[in-house]
């Protein structure tokens, strides 16, 4: 059995908390909808079977924004079951109306910072997949530090996949792609090199960056299914 990796030292975190305008149907959803998609952050695992009523492949995305490309991909694979962290109010409530919207019953909602999510609330090996789309990369490089992707957030992910697992990142910062890489890279639990994964839904955010000339880097490693080291 794999021990839990020492738990990660966080003087820092990869988020700031801005003050964002919540629109009336927002707050609406975060009073009204919370309670049947949402769960409370609390220092133990989770039951994911009991949280989602059933046996399936689990999907973590951390950082979901307002949620867009979280429920298409929900809505594209229904066998599977999503579970969300994002700590901005107003995207956390973009992203309960389209999960009603959509009458989606597969995706699942953490109000709270991913990395404590991870290492509190998931079990050992409870993933299929962890997605990271989009990850604010901390360009300057005294703020460097701040970026999620560092060793012992990886040795946290490759803990809470299961043998084989995907860990699926996109960012549109080719400096920061080169940073992933090189972080990945070091850590024995991913097979080296990553794949180009299939096609999936874009967000407005993609396609506005497209517009403008940007290129998105994406990748996928995956977990080995070999020995832990």
């Amino acid at each position: 059995m794999t021990a839990d990796p020492a738990p990660i030292r966080r003087p820092v975190r990869s988020f700031v908390l801005r003050a964002g305008r919540t629109t009336a149907g927002q707050q609406r959803a975060l009073a009204e909808l919370w309670p049947r998609w949402g769960l409370a952050f609390e220092p133990r695992p989770l039951d994911l079977d009991a949280v989602f009523g059933r046996r399936a492949a689990r999907v973590l995305e951390i950082g979901f924004g307002d949620g867009e490309l979280l429920c298409e991909m929900a809505r594209a694979e229904p066998d599977s079951d999503f579970l969300g962290a994002e700590v901005h109010e107003p995207g956390v409530g973009h992203c309960l109306l389209l999960v009603e919207r959509l009458g989606l019953t597969n995706v699942r909602l953490v109000r709270h910072d991913a990395v404590e999510v991870l290492r509190e609330q998931i079990p050992a090996g409870a993933l299929d997949a962890v997605n990271l789309f989009f990850p604010d990369p901390w360009p300057k490089k005294r703020h460097h530090k701040r970026r999620i992707v560092q060793p012992g957030f990886m040795r946290l992910v490759a803990s809470r996949l299961k043998p084989g697992g995907r860990f699926h990142v996109a960012t549109d910062w080719a400096a920061y792609a080169e940073h992933i890489a090189a972080v990945v890279a070091a850590e024995p639990a991913f097979e080296q090199p990553p794949v180009v994964p299939a096609a999936r839904p874009r967000t407005r955010f993609e396609r506005r960056g497209e517009r403008l000339g940007h290129d998105v880097y994406e990748r996928v490693w995956h977990r080995s299914t070999g020995p832990a080291g």
